[in-house]
């Protein structure tokens, strides 16, 4: 690796009194403040810089931003390392340190370059038709597979670095900060407009920050620094530099990932995810260069004629010596002055049309250059790096023979012309059509408050992407409410005559029979396998994509993708259109995960919640499990007891005398209002304006398919006051529900929503003697006729006030005690006191799963989102007289079909000591025939009281199997069993126990 420096004397964006130390594959190298990593290692004459992913081949840089698929590195090490990033995006600062990827042992000498001389055997698809035979060792090649797969490294040390979450809304966003984004801005927020603009570069201006235009008698780069001080002093436009747009949602809502600080700076937030909601939304993501497909075309050293113009003009970088520009269009001229003007020799000027302008045949010819019109380079020569060019003539589409010029050079620009990056406004479910003078897709039809201008829409010329900005930002204002429409006068700007592009998707030659012709650089898709996958029958473009990996690298195929749609069309006898384009999905560059979750991370991501009893239950030595968020006693177990046994005692306990449990974590829910009543009648499927105050119900509550979403209960406090209840589980969810009802549906409804149930602390006494323990502490009558089942009362309890509700979760008498949350502990220990002559015990969270299976009160696994009331056998709750959130789904046919899976209940027939959850039920478990599957068992336990296993399950047309035996069958515990159908009731089926 040569240590020439390529550095220009003069010119460009760079501080040259700002040198950079920075280090590549461990060596140490100099750069400048404003250089870009990929410019640095150039202007050290640093070429290789990388390994392709299948075949190992030589790689370097082709691009000059996002759209670059070789110049991926290894970023930092340690905990601070980041693999896939490109180095064109990658601000060059003071210690730095990357290295390449996909290679071993190091990128001059990779051993996984013997991949490239099997290439043969290693064909698109292979991975498919390799591995399957015999299938007992896939295991093993998975192992393979998986060590071969990939690029980068992730960290396995901590992220130290610190990422934020900021929530905006605005007027007017705009994504892209060329000419024609500033132009946008400068409309809009001239009119008043809030404004976001943000960019991906480190710097606003885009192409202007390369081209060498004047723009009203001012160069491009002072017209720049004009519109960035105007902007700049405009309160209300937001200026977001290295920052991207990734995402574009539903309703306006986008996402923009911005770089805050480089690695060397740990004192501050590192990315910051934007959150935007915008009312209107100009794309001015500009275009992206194509490449050309021909032999050979990725050696180090082929470049795209745009990346090669900016890195002399903007980084004042040679990128090679001697130069020869491929090209189908006018744009890649300027490339060839501008490097004739840096000192490269422009050998010649290879175009595929065989007519250019007067006027660039005069400067060719003034600046010495070989032009050949009618031409195309149809291999690169070299190995490491390009060292010369075929060349041969066209004849419409083919090619002329064998190739009749050869050119020495080390560095080819190419272009195919530009596609406009209509990622972001794919994403916004716009769509496409195919411009056949531009052969590309643009955008066509908007279906979100949504505006492409300048090269995102087509315009190729800087004239009209100004003119296109500024009536953009102008149009976006007015339509937020902010000025009249009216965008400024044009500005000047010197065009000159362009000769039409002529499309060259693919060089056709008989040397392409022997050496590869690349669409996609980074995962190695050649010509020939796309044409292997359409001989395959892989015609559609997500086939394709998935067949050959075409476009699916951390690319995403910016440069790959028209390519390789072209080449398919060709194959097929198909028009461009026809053919299709796959599917833009976020995010447009990748984000690190950092970024995405933000704060949420470590205790952040699931705060633990404890109740307001946690530490009596750890006094009283609980063994806690998480439920939801929160953390709950699963059980109290004696010296010497196991857990199973634990259990059993706390439940027969329960059954049999008195026991307590912590039900704070309920989810509860006052509401308020003129219009509750009927806001519960159209979110339950029972009636509630019926309700007197002073008593609760059970309710159900549908999704709006039909599906059972939340069950609890919910009391009448008063006329217009209910305190609902929830499930642990689906506390915040119904919570949303129930304000997006509100705030969405139903806005007209008086009814007022809050969260109180860390307001609370909820105590539970259940057992034949719990009227007993509470009677020694409430100051009221809590008999039968005083607190009748599901009747609601205010007192004082411990001294304490206190609301008590007379529910049953277990199936036995039973009052659910509210306190304040600060009293909750004295609660606690008073009814254990008071208890105590009753043998009262505490009981966690599997006890009350064993008391509720044998009552077959549905929870869990019975509300799976696949169940509708008459399935749970809660049916008749349904008010037919009203409607409600789901009814109207309940009445499609599939949903009252008579083979729907229904809840029963199941006694295991076998001498077994528990049914396996999750087992499947079928008829003949031992039968070798098809053995269709009826159903599945949702929760099990052992019953003590039974003393045998029992489960609940939901099984085809249930109710009417009760008395048949089934088997059981469980493939992860290797467990099968018979078992008995019975009604999923299995104790006090009356329900005499919790209504005496």
């Amino acid at each position: 690796m040569s240590t020439q420096s390529c550095r220009l004397r003069n010119g460009g964006l760079i501080d040259r009194s700002r040198e950079l130390s920075f280090s590549f594959n461990g060596r140490r190298l100099r750069g400048y403040a404003g250089d870009s990593l990929a410019s640095a290692l150039l202007a050290n004459n640093v070429h290789l810089v990388g390994r392709s992913f299948k075949y190992h081949r030589p790689r370097g840089i082709v691009g000059s931003g996002a759209e670059e698929p070789n110049a991926v590195v290894q970023l930092e090490h340690g905990a601070l390392t980041q693999p896939n990033l490109r180095a064109t995006q990658i601000p060059l600062y003071d210690g730095l340190s990357a290295s390449s990827q996909n290679c071993w042992p190091s990128v001059s000498f990779d051993i996984g370059a013997a991949n490239n001389l099997v290439s043969r055997i290693l064909p698109a698809g292979f991975y498919y038709k390799t591995f399957m035979w015999p299938p007992s060792k896939w295991m093993s090649y998975e192992r393979l597979i998986r060590k071969a797969a990939g690029m980068g490294k992730a960290p396995v040390e901590p992220d130290p670095d610190h990422y934020a979450h900021h929530y905006a809304h605005c007027d007017v966003l705009i994504a892209g900060g060329g000419p024609t984004g500033l132009a946008a801005a400068l409309a809009a927020g001239r009119a008043g407009a809030r404004v976001i603009i943000a960019d991906e570069n480190w710097e606003f201006g885009g192409s202007l920050l390369v081209d060498r235009a004047n723009i009203d008698d001012a160069s491009a780069l002072e017209w720049v620094t004009q519109t960035m001080a105007a902007l700049a002093d405009m309160p209300e436009v937001a200026l977001l530099p290295r920052s991207t747009v990734f995402g574009y949602f539903d309703h306006n809502f986008l996402t923009i990932a911005e770089h805050v600080a480089d690695a060397n700076d740990s004192r501050r937030v590192r990315q910051r995810i934007w959150k935007v909601r915008a009312k209107q939304v100009v794309l001015a993501t500009g275009a992206i260069e194509r490449p050309l497909v021909f032999a050979d075309n990725d050696r180090p050293g082929v470049m795209l004629a745009s990346a090669a113009r900016s890195y002399v003009n903007r980084f004042a970088v040679k990128p090679g010596n001697r130069a020869v520009i491929f090209t189908n269009n006018d744009s890649a001229y300027a490339t060839a002055f501008d490097l004739a003007c840096a000192g490269v020799d422009v050998a010649a000027v290879v175009d595929a049309r065989t007519a250019t302008t007067t006027t660039i045949t005069k400067q060719l010819r003034a600046a010495g250059i070989q032009h050949l019109p009618g031409h195309a380079v149809v291999r690169a020569r070299g190995g490491r790096h390009v060292s010369g060019v075929s060349i041969a003539p066209l004849t419409a589409f083919g090619l002329a023979g064998k190739p009749d010029k050869t050119i020495d050079c080390d560095l080819l620009c190419m272009s195919g012309g530009f596609s406009p990056a209509v990622h972001l406004f794919s994403q916004s479910k716009g769509r496409l059509r195919y411009d056949a003078e531009l052969a590309a897709f643009i955008p066509d039809v908007s279906v979100q408050a949504e505006r492409s201008a300048g090269a995102a829409r087509g315009t190729m010329t800087l004239a009209g992407c100004l003119a296109e900005g500024a009536r953009a930002g102008a149009d976006a204002a007015y339509a937020a409410g902010f000025g009249d429409g009216t965008a400024c006068s044009p500005l000047a700007v010197a065009e000159e005559n362009q000769t039409p592009l002529q499309p060259l998707w693919m060089v056709h030659s008989t040397i392409r029979r022997h050496r590869k012709l690349f669409v996609d650089f980074q995962n190695d898709v050649t010509a020939a396998d796309v044409a292997l996958a359409a001989r395959e029958g892989y015609f559609a473009v997500e086939h394709l994509k998935r067949y050959t990996t075409l476009g699916m690298g951390t690319d995403q195929g910016k440069l790959s993708n028209i390519n390789g749609l072209a080449i398919l069309s060709e194959i097929v006898s198909a028009q461009i259109p026809a053919v299709g384009t796959t599917t833009f999905r976020p995010p447009y560059t990748a984000i690190t995960l950092g970024a995405l979750a933000g704060t949420e991370v470590g205790a952040h991501f699931a705060p633990v919640r404890r109740t307001p009893l946690h530490a009596r239950h750890e006094q009283a030595g609980a063994r806690f499990i998480n439920a939801g968020l929160w953390r709950r006693p699963q059980f109290y177990p004696h010296p010497n007891e196991s857990d199973i046994d634990a259990v059993n005692r706390e439940a027969l306990a329960v059954r049999a005398g008195v026991g307590v449990v912590d039900v704070s974590t309920l989810g509860r829910i006052d509401i308020k209002g003129r219009d509750a009543a009927e806001f519960l009648e159209r979110v339950y499927i029972n009636s509630w304006k019926n309700l007197t105050i002073g008593k609760a119900r059970y309710g159900l509550m549908l999704r709006e398919d039909g599906m059972v979403f939340d069950d609890g209960t919910t009391a009448r406090l008063g006329t217009h006051h209910f305190l609902m209840t929830t499930t642990t589980a689906n506390a915040t969810k119904v919570m949303v529900h129930l304000e997006y009802l509100l705030q969405v549906v139903w806005p007209e409804l008086e009814v007022h929503l809050t969260s109180v149930t860390e307001q609370w602390a909820a105590v539970a006494l259940a057992g034949p003697s719990s009227r007993k323990v509470l009677s020694c502490l409430a100051d009221c009558d809590v008999g039968n006729a005083a607190l009748p089942h599901m009747g609601y009362i205010e007192a004082q309890v411990a001294g304490i006030p206190a609301r008590i509700f007379r529910i049953s979760f277990s199936g036995e008498l039973a009052y659910e005690i509210n306190v304040a949350s600060d009293h909750g502990p004295t609660l606690w220990q008073a009814l254990l006191d008071a208890g105590k002559p009753y043998r009262i015990v505490p009981y966690g969270t599997e006890a009350m799963a064993v008391l509720r299976i044998e009552k077959g009160h549905v929870a869990g696994m019975e509300l799976d989102g696949r169940t509708t009331p008459e399935d749970l056998g809660l049916g008749k709750m349904l008010n037919t007289a009203k409607d409600c959130i789901g009814k109207r789904s309940l009445t499609r046919p599939l949903l009252a079909a008579a083979g729907r899976k229904q809840l029963v209940g199941l006694l295991a027939a076998d001498d077994a000591p528990l049914i396996p959850r999750g087992a499947q039920l079928v008829e003949n478990a031992g039968h070798h025939s098809r053995n269709p599957i009826l159903g599945h068992v949702t929760s099990t336990c052992y019953s003590p009281h039974l003393k045998r296993p029992i489960a609940l399950a939901l099984l085809a047309a249930g109710r009417s199997r009760i008395g048949e035996t089934l088997s059981a069958v469980s493939p992860l515990s290797n467990v099968t069993l018979r078992v008995k159908i019975t009604h999923h009731v299995f104790i006090d089926p009356d329900a005499a126990r919790m209504r005496n």
